[in-house]
């Protein structure tokens, strides 16, 4: 972890892929996968970052700082790109090209992603995300 804390992205990566390779419990591997997410939401790599997260939440769904990170991206990608740009974060080719083509409702069908994101990560720890909660509540999607 000092090498993620130092900024040496590289090395923590590579310290990250070797503990995954020792570990066998499957909530340690949890944060391990959780870091290397970190370590791509630090480089802008989006997509891998959320590859990570949902591998983190598969062994462990009691993350709700990985939920967190995926709201956040899936919003930040959102305003970032609007309805008329490229969203880098697809789930399938056909939801990409829609995004190039300008259709708002794929662009909104991400803030609702971010949405559920948010909520679950509200549902495991309800003190906090008090900024998504106002925007979930803001947007009409707090139920």
């Amino acid at each position: 972890m000092s090498a993620q804390s130092e900024g040496n992205y590289a090395e923590a990566l590579q310290n990250y892929y070797e503990a995954m390779r020792l570990e066998i419990d499957p909530y340690d591997r949890s944060y391990i996968l959780y870091n290397i997410g970190l370590i791509h939401t630090s480089n802008g790599e989006h997509t891998k970052a959320l590859e990570y997260y949902f591998r983190a939440l598969e062994r462990n769904p009691f993350l709700p700082q990985a939920f967190n990170n995926m709201a956040v991206i899936c919003h930040y990608e959102t305003l970032k790109y609007g309805s008329k740009g490229r969203i880098l974060l697809t789930y399938s080719d056909r939801g990409e090209q829609a995004i190039r083509q300008g259709d708002s409702e794929i662009s909104e069908s991400w803030f609702d992603q971010a949405a559920e994101y948010w909520k679950q990560a509200i549902a495991l720890t309800p003190g906090n995300y008090i900024e998504a909660q106002n925007w979930l509540k803001i947007t009409g999607r707090f139920e």
